[in-house]
């Protein structure tokens, strides 16, 4: 092989399949060309195919495919080699393939587009009416036109990152359209048929402001009034639609105090209201403009940022008159390197706060104190973990422990902590249903859960081994991971080298779910919903296997009920995990080794019978390949080792 034939050789990207397994969908990209996009049917036939178009994804009734189509990529390079402005240069277009009719359509010129992400039927969009050829040709048609100078108009209002561009709304299945002009933010709800924007008016047809969109009636809210130069950050709708929060900077000065406002609005309001400001914001912190916003998932109450007070820069002082120094100390908690790396990050920082939306109540819940707040039962949950690892970050410079740290508890309904384990070597998790704080001590080489209602600590695998055994560097060993949790938290699976063990969080006791150790393989659970917060015990789980002596891999389906399980497949082929389609079993996944390109299959769960998909490199049977062997030996010190033997093409043992 030479690199002629790396430039020839096609390699798979993004392989998705629809909702019901019908179609599947991938990208070829050939060396450092440009991306061809197919969609075939599950028996494998060519359905539609695109060149230079990448990032495919279906709807979520996977009646539409969306992806992006690029300029050619050796006119890119050209128009560049030409020193071609950024503005001049070809924009991204979308596609938009109906699977029902097989029709393509196409929208130039786009800057960004959202789908929805549980429902299906509309695309919302921006795109560049500025487009500098297009205002040229404009130019030149108006001055060939006009003989009279006539009298320069007002400036015109022209779409760009500060004043927002258009925003089209297009219902998928009838092709309608709806602009709404100079929009800076846009997102769907996740799982109902609204749509929320920001926009900075346009005068005579739209005012500024927050607006909200029920696609279902095609009827519009104006929610939120203010000036066209008023900037929004973090513009976020709930699940059900029915409420949104944002952020919103109105001042039009150039001060460096940036007076943000946290506004929220629920569908049974006609205007959202003001939350947070600089009044109600607790002593020496404000909102952030950088904080993420989030609705529990019950939505009842709004999760945002607040920030530290801006650093704010003496104007009345010249450039010379500034002392630029570096001042080093040896008790730095972060290396001065390391600061400067992390400055910007630092100027960002937020910190998680909650606003309970029925009692109208504040609750921080991370500070400068305990600056890192996990959330529980998908924000549901009464509590928060918070930790710290300051004390430590010093003494991590020789330690290399970078993970010690105080972890504390927070209620959420009355901000009054406690502290739950001091200097955790590792960080710690919320069990699903967020009864339970666990993790991973390295020093100690065990898995602990946490009580949170009854403060209890346990150890789950103390004097087990569930710890790296071929760990061989100067460190603490690994751990292999864990699986999750079973429904209600009521047991945690853990992984050791080889098997899946099932342990009581309170008590500790366990049970060996497989048995891989005897024969040297290792299960692990596919979690095949990723929806699905929890291992369901009630249905069959599908794991991967590997065997450590012969090297090969499969699937296995387990019967947790009967405590037993079977080899679905197995072979000299490393194996992908799975992709399942959202309303059925039907599956892909790839194998392959050193004779064999990882091409798409698909299949159900049985993995009886496979279909392959894709042949994204059929050039490859016309070339003399060369074979792979396991061979074993002893190393100098008697140690077993075990190899892999790649022999060129036409080897004879004998020469």
């Amino acid at each position: 092989l030479d690199h002629p034939d790396f430039d020839i050789w096609n390699r798979i990207q993004n392989p998705v399949i629809g909702a019901e397994g019908d179609y599947v969908m991938y990208s070829l990209q050939q060396g450092e060309k440009d991306s061809h996009l197919k969609i075939k049917d599950r028996q494998g036939h060519l359905i539609f195919d695109y060149e230079r178009s990448e990032d495919g994804q279906f709807t979520y009734d996977a009646k539409f495919a969306l992806f992006k189509i690029k300029a050619w990529t050796d006119s890119i390079i050209e128009m560049k080699r030409r020193k071609v402005k950024k503005d001049n240069l070809p924009k991204d277009s979308i596609g938009i393939y109906n699977l029902q009719n097989q029709s393509l359509q196409k929208i130039a010129n786009v800057k960004s587009y959202k789908i929805p992400e549980k429902w299906s039927g509309f695309i919302a969009y921006t795109y560049n009416s500025s487009n500098a050829k297009t205002q040229t040709k404009l130019k030149k048609a108006k001055k060939a036109k006009d003989t009279v100078k006539a009298k320069p108009n007002k400036k015109k209002k022209k779409p760009s990152s500060k004043n927002g561009y258009p925003l089209i709304i297009r219902n998928l299945k009838t092709s309608q359209e709806d602009t709404i002009h100079f929009v800076t933010n846009y997102t769907f709800a996740k799982k109902a048929k609204t749509l929320a924007y920001s926009t900075t008016g346009l005068k005579g047809k739209i005012k500024a402001g927050v607006y909200v969109t029920d696609l279902k009636t095609n009827t519009t809210k104006h929610v939120f009034d203010s000036h066209h130069k008023t900037t929004y950050f973090k513009l976020r709708l709930s699940d059900s639609g029915k409420n949104l929060g944002f952020v919103v900077d109105a001042d039009s000065t150039k001060a460096y105090h940036r007076p943000n406002e946290l506004y929220a609005w629920n569908s049974s309001n006609d205007k959202a209201k003001l939350i947070v400001n600089d009044n109600t914001t607790p002593q020496g912190y404000r909102v952030s403009s950088d904080g993420s916003i989030t609705f529990s998932k019950d939505e009842s109450k709004l999760y945002f940022g607040l920030a530290l007070p801006e650093i704010v820069q003496d104007t009345l002082l010249l450039k010379e008159e500034i002392v630029n120094v570096e001042v080093w100390t040896y008790d730095e908690p972060r290396l001065y390197t390391v600061q400067e790396k992390q400055v910007k990050n630092d100027r960002k920082k937020s910190f998680q706060t909650v606003y309970h939306l029925k009692d109208k109540k504040l609750i921080q819940i991370a500070t400068q104190e305990f600056p890192n707040a996990v959330l529980s039962d998908e924000g549901n949950g009464d509590y928060a973990l918070i930790s710290t690892k300051k004390p430590y970050q010093l003494s991590s410079q020789w330690t290399a422990q970078f993970s010690t740290n105080d972890l504390a508890i927070i209620n959420l309904e009355n901000g009054i902590s406690k502290m739950a384990i001091k200097a955790n070597p590792s960080s710690a998790r919320f069990s699903p249903k967020g009864k339970y704080a666990y993790g991973y001590n390295q020093i100690d080489s065990t898995w602990y859960t946490y009580n949170i209602a009854t403060d209890k600590y346990t150890e789950l695998t103390k004097g087990k081994k569930f710890y790296n055994e071929l760990n061989d560097s100067p460190n603490y060993p690994r751990s292999y991971g864990h699986a999750g949790w079973t429904k209600n938290d009521k047991t945690i699976l853990i992984y050791d080298r080889y098997d899946v063990w099932e342990y009581n969080p309170d008590n500790g006791t366990s049970k060996r779910l497989t048995k891989g150790r005897e024969i040297s393989t290792t299960y692990r659970i596919v979690k095949l919903d990723p929806d699905k917060r929890y291992i369901d015990t009630s249905e069959k789980m599908l794991m991967m296997t590997f065997n450590e002596v012969s090297k090969n891999s499969g699937y296995f389906e387990y019967r947790y009920k009967k405590n037993k399980g079977s080899q679905l497949i197995n072979g000299p082929y490393r194996y992908s995990r799975p992709k399942k389609a959202r309303l059925g079993d039907i599956v892909i996944f790839t194998r392959q080794s050193f004779e064999e390109f990882p091409n798409i299959r698909v299949s159900d769960l049985s993995f009886t019978s496979q279909l392959l998909i894709s042949n994204a490199n059929p050039q490859q049977e016309e070339y003399n390949w060369g074979t792979a062997e396991l061979v074993h030996w002893s190393s100098l010190d008697g140690l077993p080792l075990t190899g892999m033997l790649i022999k060129p093409e036409n080897f004879d043992p004998n020469k």
